[in-house]
């Protein structure tokens, strides 16, 4: 493992994010009905004229189709994001739980090193938890 598989992390939450954004929105556009009316007559006499309410979806069954397969898609992406998101988080309960604590506050909140360095506490520095930091991406 190495720092890009970190950065792959936070990449993998984002789409995962942005994908059940897409998804809602597909089915949002699925569901939206319009409404109109239009004028007629009975077909018999007497002719009276009448109005009528018609409602319906705007897309056609090659739409619906079209849909279908985009939202599997996305579903796709989502579970190879995940599945990126379940490594990376499989990995990191191997790190020692002070390095997964720098590794969450300064990789994954995007923390400074003094931010990250206070939330750990006990007396730590900004510097020393980014030698520390250093030597361990050194060492994997």
């Amino acid at each position: 493992m190495d720092k890009k598989i970190l950065a792959d992390y936070m990449d993998a939450m984002e789409l995962i994010k942005e994908t059940e954004e897409d998804i809602r929105n597909l089915k949002k556009r699925r569901k939206m009905i319009i409404q109109t009316n239009v004028k007629g007559s009975n077909p018999n006499f007497p002719y009276q004229k009448q109005h009528f309410r018609i409602a319906g979806t705007t897309f056609s069954y090659q739409d619906d189709k079209n849909l279908r397969l985009e939202e599997k898609l996305l579903e796709q992406r989502k579970e190879n994001a995940e599945n990126i998101k379940q490594q990376v988080e499989e990995w990191l309960l191997t790190v020692q739980i002070r390095m997964q604590r720098i590794i969450k506050y300064k990789i994954f909140e995007e923390m400074t090193w003094e931010q990250t360095a206070e939330k750990i506490g006990r007396k730590a520095t900004g510097d020393g938890i980014r030698k520390e930091f250093e030597r361990f991406m050194e060492k994997i």
